[in-house]
């Protein structure tokens, strides 16, 4: 549930091609182009999530503030905190120090040392690996799983039906990501057709317009540009000499076509199904003990940023500063290129608890459930040991107090009963005002809880490397941060005390904002996106902390 600078523009093609039911390409190009003009004013702050409203002029959640103001000289316990995902880079510099290491198992030795079930899991374990070392890197969605699942299969009453709404979902998705590879294919080539004819000038409007229209193709560039970038110049107050970003567009346009390209190739296959590798039986839900200890995985990109954001060293002037100071990071590796299975959530989760996790974060969700029976018992152990769950809202701008995203912190069967030991985290963008949501969060009322800062995130990802990545996968691990932050300053808090401390010391917003998903075009209160009506703050938690703790020991 991250954010590649592509997922803006998917998330708009799509949106305005579900809502408006047209096939110009000229609409979704103009909504793109509002926020890619040049313009340094558009950085976010370096660490501006571990900064203050008050003290630095962006919402971040705090945390150098309290370091400065709560916690000098002050003593801390190390947590243990589970990152499942898609896989670690463990040798990460600003990460090598930090990693949970199982100190009752040897490296290397092929014997399960500690009795644990798992073999040489020294810093976590793969449950989407084979026991021969191979990897499953790309998997289908979770939608084509059951549309496949129930085809195949003899179906009684109650599961025709289940089936007739399945295909009838399956085949729709599929057609609409077949036109929007269409389209994005035309948009890409009148960007490039533009971009070629400038040569080394920039994209204004003033060279545009200078371009002698040769061919077609150009023709309808220019006019393209006419109908789109020009009449934007006002709108956000530019002239014909600013320039617009076009090569950002064509990176932006060039990965949405690779994630259009997989999603049909493996995610959308009926045929491609890649559990052979893992040699289970997928179909056994309470099935463990599989996998491998090969925690890395093919791509570990986001579950590295993730772990960095979290807890990277913050004293060692290296790239970022993860949002705790005494943690010790647990990989889980359950997430590949397309849907996780919830057999896999489920075990990552009961092997994070009984390997000595007290909080796990959670960066990825999908619109279906295969056995959420399975994951919820997870859930439940989790709950009565202890455990608190960071769970990322999701990245498609909808309301998931009305569409289904999962896995959740509602009970199975038990209408509105909910898990007390879970935390549904949305996006907040470093801009402020009405801009305040990221544009592609997730949001609802009731389902989420509280927003924190993910876009623009700067953090670890392979190979020794940082970069600035967005998503509300960005906003749960800093608020997990925060929670071990919390909770290892104040080791004395429950887990729902520390529940306590995050969620009813949010910073309030108060400013009406943007809905998500609908480009300025309507605002509401912050209220109506989630239930806190606010935003993490390390500060804040912290202090309220102290009075938890003081108040035990009278």
């Amino acid at each position: 549930m991250w954010q590649k600078h592509y997922l803006t523009i998917i998330i708009i093609i799509q949106q305005f091609n579900n809502s408006m039911k047209l096939r110009n390409i000229i609409f979704p190009v103009c909504l793109v182009a509002h926020s890619l003009f040049v313009n340094a004013q558009d950085q976010a702050p370096e660490n501006w999530y571990n900064l203050d409203m008050g003290t630095d002029k962006v919402q971040g959640v705090s945390t150098e503030k309290a370091y400065k103001e709560l916690l000098k000289d002050k003593q801390s316990s190390t947590v243990v905190v589970a990152i499942i995902d898609s896989g670690i880079d463990e040798e990460h510099e600003d990460l090598k120090d930090v990693m949970w290491i199982n100190k009752g198992e040897i490296a290397g030795n092929g014997i399960d040392d500690d009795k644990n079930g798992y073999i040489d899991d020294i810093y976590g374990w793969n449950f989407i690996g084979g026991k021969d070392g191979k990897h499953v890197g790309k998997d289908s969605y979770e939608l084509t799983r059951l549309y496949v699942y129930l085809k195949n299969k003899k179906r009684n009453k109650k599961e025709e039906e289940q089936y007739k709404k399945i295909r009838e979902e399956y085949d729709a998705k599929v057609t609409g990501m077949q036109k929007n590879m269409q389209e994005t294919q035309a948009i890409h080539g009148v960007v490039t057709a533009l971009l070629d004819a400038l040569g080394s000038k920039p994209m204004t409007a003033e060279n545009v317009k200078a371009i002698e229209a040769k061919g077609e193709k150009i023709t309808m560039a220019k006019q393209l540009f006419e109908a789109v970038f020009v009449p934007q110049l006002a709108v956000q107050g530019k002239t014909e000499q600013d320039t617009i970003n076009g090569k950002e567009i064509v990176k932006q346009l060039e990965g949405a076509l690779e994630y259009y390209g997989g999603g049909l190739e493996h995610g959308y296959s009926e045929e491609f199904d890649p559990r052979d590798i893992v040699g289970d039986n997928y179909m056994k839900s309470n099935e463990k003990f599989y996998g491998n200890n090969d925690i890395t995985g093919p791509d570990a990109t986001h579950g590295t940023h993730v772990a960095g954001i979290v807890g990277a060293v913050r004293t060692n002037d290296l790239g970022n500063k993860g949002v705790a100071d005494n943690v010790r990071l647990m990989a889980v590796r359950v997430v590949p290129d397309g849907d996780e299975r919830d057999k896999d959530v489920a075990n990552g989760i009961i092997y994070a608890v009984d390997n000595g996790a007290k909080i796990i974060n959670m960066s990825f969700g999908k619109g279906f459930a295969f056995d959420k029976k399975i994951v919820d018992k997870a859930v439940k152990y989790a709950e009565r040991k202890g455990v608190l769950l960071v769970h990322a809202a999701g990245n498609s701008a909808l309301n998931t107090d009305v569409e289904s995203n999962y896995p959740n912190k509602y009970m199975k069967d038990k209408k509105n009963k909910v898990y007390k030991n879970w935390l549904e985290v949305g996006a907040l963008s470093w801009k402020g005002g009405a801009d305040a949501p990221a544009v592609f969060s997730n949001y609802g009322k009731d389902n989420v809880d509280l927003f924190a800062p993910g876009v623009d995130i700067y953090a670890t990802v392979p190979g020794s490397k940082y970069e600035a990545l967005s998503g509300t996968s960005m906003a749960s691990p800093v608020t997990a941060g925060v929670a071990a932050l919390v909770w290892s300053y104040y080791p004395e808090l429950t887990m729902k005390e520390l529940r306590k401390c995050l969620v009813e010391s949010t910073v309030k917003v108060t400013d009406h904002v943007n809905l998500p998903g609908s480009h300025g075009a309507k605002q509401v209160e912050f209220k109506e996106l989630c239930n806190t009506s606010g935003v993490v703050n390390a500060y804040n938690a912290l202090k309220m902390a102290e009075k938890i703790v003081a108040g035990k020991k009278k």
